[in-house]
């Protein structure tokens, strides 16, 4: 826990709620009649109400974006390197809204909500969400806070995909858009590691059919394979070496297969085991469905140039070397997409050894450039 609060941090926090009562129709075919988001918000809105920053967050992220929620926080936000005074996304210039998206676990309506037509969890009887439907949401919470045109919208990784999606969908309402270790959608390899990941969860006993909430259990060991996967993905082979390498937990071999002897699989198994106490197996399926049915091409002939060709934003894209799993030659693919589109585009690709998970790091060229682009907004 912080023994004071950092001068360059938010500070205390909470979060607020916002219900909304009027119908949202989703891609799939299914209508939410009511739900709510949750989300927080940090730094002033000004009096033109120009300053506006939202923030998307990717697979297992929520509204907890920056500060504490207490003196007995252990950790701040999830983007708190980002996101406070001074920083990249600097909270005396700008007011930042950011939200736990719907089929959330961490405050918005999802399949751990109870369903008003049943008075039950919905469980899997939730409905599949994707990331238009995602920024439609997120539109009527702009709404709601009389915001009309966002200064920038920024995300990273499943972040980053609404941020483009937000240029298409609402073009008028976006000046910038910061996408940071993204796609415009994701490979076979991508969406393969997405199919075993939802199959560790929904070959778990205690899965249930989706509806474990009513039987008293939750399919841990299902979610924490899927966690253990998706950590794989999110480092790099460098960035694993280094930290672990072939280092041994325990003095000697075992010669079974249940030990854990080497440093990475204790790494791997306690992540998981952290990530399935505080995580919705039923969300995790959602998120990662999400991620697998982007692609806003699709509708224009898979031509990428064609579906951004009516966005009003300026954009600043962002890519790490070793990161394998969104790499830079999709970022380029965004890129090359915006000339052709003859938008104002500004790309960088940092040197990181981190992988996916740099966007998350303090890597300092990285939080320079961020900084750079968002100074240069005017409000």
């Amino acid at each position: 826990m912080p023994t004071a609060i950092p001068a360059d941090s938010v500070g205390l926090v909470s979060p607020k709620v916002v219900h909304f009562a009027e119908p949202l129709a989703l891609a799939c075919g299914r209508t939410l009649h009511d739900y709510q988001l949750i989300y927080e918000t940090y730094g002033k809105l000004n009096a033109s109400r120009s300053n506006a920053v939202l923030i998307c967050h990717a697979l297992s992220g929520h509204h907890h974006a920056a500060g504490y929620h207490s003196m007995e926080d252990r950790k701040p936000g999830w983007w708190d390197a980002c996101i406070g005074p001074g920083k990249a996304i600097d909270t005396n210039r700008f007011f930042v809204v950011s939200l736990n998206n719907l089929g959330g676990c961490n405050g918005s309506t999802g399949p751990s909500s109870l369903n008003p037509q049943t008075g039950k969890p919905y469980g899997a009887d939730f409905p599949v969400v994707t990331v238009e439907d995602w920024v439609h949401s997120q539109a009527r919470l702009a709404d709601m806070l009389e915001i009309t045109q966002w200064a920038a919208v920024v995300g990273g990784s499943l972040g980053g995909m609404q941020a483009l999606q937000w240029t298409i969908s609402y073009p008028e309402r976006i000046r910038h858009c910061v996408a940071i270790a993204s796609a415009p959608k994701l490979s076979a390899q991508n969406i393969a590691f997405n199919e075993v990941a939802r199959q560790a969860i929904l070959s778990d006993p205690e899965f249930h059919g989706g509806h474990f909430q009513e039987q008293g259990v939750i399919p841990r060991r299902g979610l924490m394979l899927a966690r253990m996967v998706g950590h794989i993905t999110y480092l790099s082979d460098d960035a694993m070496g280094t930290k672990f390498g072939r280092g041994l937990k325990s003095e000697k071999l075992n010669y079974d297969f249940n030990s854990v002897e080497f440093q990475v699989e204790s790494y791997l198994r306690y992540q998981g085991e952290e990530f399935s106490g505080r995580f919705d197996a039923n969300t995790y399926l959602l998120m990662t469905k999400a991620l697998d049915y982007f692609d806003p091409a699709a509708n224009h002939g898979d031509d990428l140039a064609a579906t951004l060709a009516g966005a009003k934003a300026d954009f600043c894209v962002i890519s790490f070397t070793t990161d394998w799993r969104f790499s830079p030659e999709r970022s380029r693919e965004i890129v090359k997409a915006l000339m052709a589109a003859r938008k104002n585009v500004c790309y960088l690709e940092i040197d990181s050894p981190q992988g996916h998970d740099a966007f998350l790091i303090p890597i300092p060229r990285y939080l320079q450039a961020f900084s750079s682009y968002m100074n240069r907004i005017v409000l």
